[in-house]
């Protein structure tokens, strides 16, 4: 039985429930739950479940014990159905310091919520989760994540369009393309705005197709277009240049019903300009006015955009002024910097700047676009000093210079090639901030390229590679171009090995550099080379491939060769350019091809292309070279006749034509009207010749264009000195040039060099040396040609101990001798009689790496023979078949072989006449009877047309 305390004891009683009371808060201050730690793994989620539904987040929050990815799963799988708790034991979760959800946990999370239709919540932790990929296959991994959850849950597939529009968003296409493919395996339809956002992103990334495919996609799952879809779809063909299509695709749209928007006319608009179609553009806006569609500013810039581009700049000003008038358009900064480019590309950068001031003074502010605009368009005239003003400017209306403003600045230097000022406005932008960039130094080493500073190039081209900024084709292309220039094949070889070995082996613009400087330097066979291996790496050639190459054998006079290629392009579905048909009327010309000039003219005619002012220069360059003034003034008139105006190289080759005709009145007219010439009429050695009607026709039609030429004078000085050389009145050429050193003439290289030039070739070798040693004096540094006309004249004088030893010191001064100099050499030891001198050279020559070219061989074969000595004449000529791939080489050997065998000097003798006659440069005319004819005789072998006699 249990004992009672007696009820008379009150005090006892009030003492015992006080020591009660105090035994109770002593437990409640010490108690720890049978002590957490110790707690089963299914009783520990009993209890953080029970707190979390009663809301007690703080008591879960006290309890003892790790959270991880398993803990976390499991407790969102029993609270799934209270986005409450779920959310506050995920938020909780988030906060811990050693602790972050998983992929797993997050994809829980936004089905509970997005089922609780707590969307705001939902998109957070969706773009939280989107935020844990660093690449796309993390990406893939959410999707499976989701649909395992999906799938266990069984519950929120809008999840599956809230990451699908999230993925467009952030530019993840590849996994927002993957979430549309898959979505109907959940029986889910994308929405609508999902969808728009899908494609939107898709054109705004260059994706048009793919977005073309999409569109296709949604219509056949039954998803209904709004106009902002049809805008988005009328943009993504016009990207693809496919604007009559976009057209079609407007009328379906209307013939539906849908209420098209100035968005989707905006894009048909900029479609057409973007293609250069004015007219379509102008249709589009008379669209407009039809459906009553008001137009906006965009609509306007577009149109002025598209004027500006067909340099139709009247009607340019007509579209702003119409915008001005229109009470619901304000034309804004955008509208004029489209205005101010416009007038820049056209070189009228004065108007450019006229237009600025109007919209300063209409309240609108100078942005930095305008401002890179007008640099760029100062520049691109070669006013490189109010191009630097501009940019002092920018201050002014505070602004600050960028990496593009002082790139194009830059750019505008080394096309003038004022290459030191272009290094320190690199200092400058060091110096504010801005690091230079790829671009900066593509630059420079184009502008080095350009003034020929081919080893300040190798050296910029080093420290862009120390200073860690990674090459572009571009930077890789120009390197290219620098060492075939220097001549450094083997060196460009190697550099070629590594453009392809680095990913641009289907690069064309690698393949047109390469090409192209091969073909400059006359290595046709080693392009050739390129083109095939361009084929075999199917890399597609484009017609720049095709004219370059067509060019390259026109320059070397093949001009079957040439006429294959352009069969092969028009094969392909490349049609001819007209550079490209100036390129084979060079041709034609240079390998005395006169009836293929008509038929060539013809097909350009047929195929609906125009001459251009290169393609009369071409035309009265060829006349002219095989002296035929008749055709060649016949062509300059016909030229002005189509409004082209003559520029300074068809006169120049005219008058130095003339000049070298003997034919000095006209030619000094000519000049006259080029440029201030006041001296020449003084001069005592013109002659009181009659000058030609013809003559006087073109002098009277240079009155007014010779304005424009823009040449300096000492362009024009250099052809009439050369015209007087090159007919012989040296004499008259050094007074002339004596004369003109009293006006302020500044004589540079080619000046000196056709002096000496002319002085050698009449003998006067004293007179060469005195104008050498005088071009020293003046710092111009002479170069290898001055030095072979100086050896040419020391042998033609029979001083060839003298020639040898210049020869000899050559390389000391720099200078690498050419076959010029060695084919000098060579003739001169042969008419000394010396050959086994001249054998030596010819082996020196190939030991240096230079190809002996038909001439050498046609020298030392002549002489041999003249010798008797058949046996190395026969050891030539078979070296010639053996080695050689150069076509004029293998035919001289053919047609000398017998000559030699049967010791027929004489014809041995005339065919060398002949050959030396067919490598002369072009320009140079047949003065003697007896040659003319025997080239004529052999023009089956040479493959040379009867029109060519």
């Amino acid at each position: 039985m249990p004992s009672f305390l007696p009820v008379s004891s009150p005090h006892l009683v009030l003492s015992h429930l006080r020591q009660r009371k105090f035994f109770l808060v002593s437990r409640s201050l010490h108690w720890k739950p049978r002590h957490e730690y110790k707690l089963t793994r299914p009783e520990l989620l009993d209890r953080i479940t029970r707190l979390l539904v009663l809301g007690r987040y703080d008591a879960v929050n006290k309890l003892s014990f790790d959270f991880s990815d398993d803990l976390l799963d499991s407790v969102l799988h029993k609270v799934r159905l209270n986005p409450n708790a779920s959310l506050g034991f995920f938020r909780l979760a988030s906060k811990q310091q050693h602790f972050r959800p998983n992929i797993k946990s997050y994809c829980k999370i936004v089905h509970i919520l997005s089922r609780a239709r707590m969307y705001d919540e939902t998109r957070a932790y969706l773009y939280e989760l989107v935020g844990l990929c660093k690449n796309n296959y993390a990406g893939f991994t959410i999707w499976d994540e989701l649909i395992g959850v999906y799938k266990e849950f069984t519950f929120s597939p809008a999840v599956f369009d809230m990451i699908l529009k999230i993925y467009a968003q952030k530019g993840m296409l590849k996994n927002a393309l993957h979430v549309f493919d898959n979505m109907g395996k959940c029986d889910c339809v994308p929405s609508l705005r999902s969808c728009n956002s899908l494609l939107s992103n898709l054109v705004k990334n260059s994706e048009t197709y793919v977005a073309l495919l999409v569109y296709e996609q949604m219509i056949k799952i039954g998803i209904v277009p709004d106009a902002f879809t049809c805008s988005i779809i009328v943009n993504a063909y016009c990207k693809e240049k496919k604007v009559e299509k976009a057209m079609e695709f407007v009328k379906e749209m209307e013939n539906l019903g849908f209420d098209l928007n100035v968005v989707t006319y905006n894009s048909l608009i900029d479609g057409y300009v973007s293609l250069g179609d004015i007219k379509g553009a102008e249709r589009v806006l008379e669209l407009m006015c039809e459906k009553g569609i008001s137009r906006n500013v965009i609509t306007y810039t577009s149109m002025i955009k598209g004027y500006c581009k067909h340099r139709r700049m009247e009607e340019a000003e007509n579209v702003l002024q119409r915008m001005k008038e229109e009470e619901d358009v304000i034309v804004d900064d955008y509208a004029y910097g489209v205005f101010i480019d416009g007038y820049c590309r056209v070189g009228k950068v004065d108007e450019a700047i006229k237009f600025r001031d109007e919209m300063l003074k209409t309240g609108l502010k100078m942005n930095l676009l305008i401002c890179n605009t007008l640099i760029n368009g100062y520049c691109k005239l070669g006013q490189v000093h109010e191009a630097k003003l501009v940019l002092r400017c920018l201050g002014d209306w505070d602004l600050r210079p960028d990496s593009f403003s002082y790139n194009t600045l830059l750019d505008g230097y080394c096309r003038e090639g004022h290459m030191s000022e272009a290094f320190k406005l690199c200092d400058e932008m060091l110096r504010q901030g801005i690091e230079p960039n790829v671009v900066t130094y593509n630059t420079l080493l184009k502008g080095l390229c350009h003034v020929g500073a081919f080893d300040d190039a190798l050296h910029v081209w080093r420290m862009m590679l120390k200073r860690g900024v990674p090459p572009t084709q571009v930077g890789y292309c120009t390197l290219l171009d620098i060492l075939l220039k220097m001549g450094d094949f083997s060196g460009a070889l190697k550099l070629w090995d590594n453009i392809l070995a680095r990913g641009y082996s289907k690069n064309t613009f690698a393949f047109n550099t390469m090409i192209n400087g091969l073909c400059k330097i006359g290595k046709i066979t080693e392009a050739e080379k390129i083109f095939d291996k361009m084929k075999e790496l199917e890399c597609l050639p484009d017609k720049i491939t095709y004219r370059t190459l067509t060019d390259g054998y026109c320059k070397v006079g093949k001009i079957e060769e040439a006429f294959k290629i352009r069969d092969l392009m028009e094969r392909k579905g490349i049609f001819p350019s007209v550079e490209m048909y100036n390129s084979l009327i060079n041709g034609a010309f240079k390998s005395r091809k006169l009836s293929i000039v008509g038929d060539l003219l013809a097909e350009m005619q047929t195929m609906g292309l125009y001459p251009s002012i290169v393609t009369y220069g071409a035309l009265i360059a060829g006349w002219c070279d095989i002296g035929m003034l008749d055709k060649a003034f016949n062509t300059y008139f016909e030229m002005t006749e189509k409004g082209f105006a003559p520029n300074v190289i068809i006169c120049s080759k005219i008058v130095s034509t003339l000049y070298r005709l003997g034919r000095i009145d006209e030619a000094n007219m000519l000049l006259q009207r080029i440029v201030d010439f006041d001296f020449v009429p003084d001069l005592k050695f013109l002659e009181n010749n009659v000058v030609g009607v013809d003559a006087q026709k073109i002098a009277k039609s240079l009155d007014e264009r010779a304005k424009s030429f823009c040449v300096p004078n000492n362009v024009v000085y250099n052809i009439a000195i050369a015209g007087l050389c090159k007919s012989g009145k040296v004499g008259d050429a050094r007074r002339v040039f004596s004369s003109l050193l009293f006006t302020g003439f500044n004589p540079d290289n080619f000046t000196y060099c056709t002096l000496i030039h002319g002085y050698a070739a009449v003998g006067d070798i004293n007179e060469a040396f005195k104008l050498r040693d005088e071009m020293l004096k003046r710092n111009l540094v002479p170069n290898i040609a001055t030095y072979n006309a100086l050896i040419n004249g020391l042998c033609k004088s029979g001083r060839l101990d003298r020639a040898l030893r210049l020869f000899h010191k050559l390389p000391p001064k720099g200078l690498t001798p050419n076959v010029v100099t060695y084919n000098i050499l060579i003739d001169g030891c042969c008419k000394a009689g010396d050959t086994r001198q001249a054998l030596s050279l010819m082996c020196k020559m190939i030991k240096e790496g230079i190809a002996p070219s038909v001439i050498t061989y046609s020298t030392l074969i002549k002489a041999l023979c003249e010798q008797g000595d058949t046996e190395e004449s026969m050891k030539l000529l078979d070296q010639i078949r053996k080695s050689s791939l150069d076509q004029s080489l293998v035919m001289y050997s053919k047609l000398v072989q017998d000559h030699v065998k049967s010791g027929n000097v004489i014809k041995v003798s005339k065919l060398h006449n002949v050959m030396h006659l067919s490598c002369l440069p072009s320009g140079v005319i047949f003065d003697k009877q007896m040659k003319l004819t025997e080239y004529c005789n052999l023009h089956d072998a040479y493959g040379v047309s009867e029109a060519a006699c």
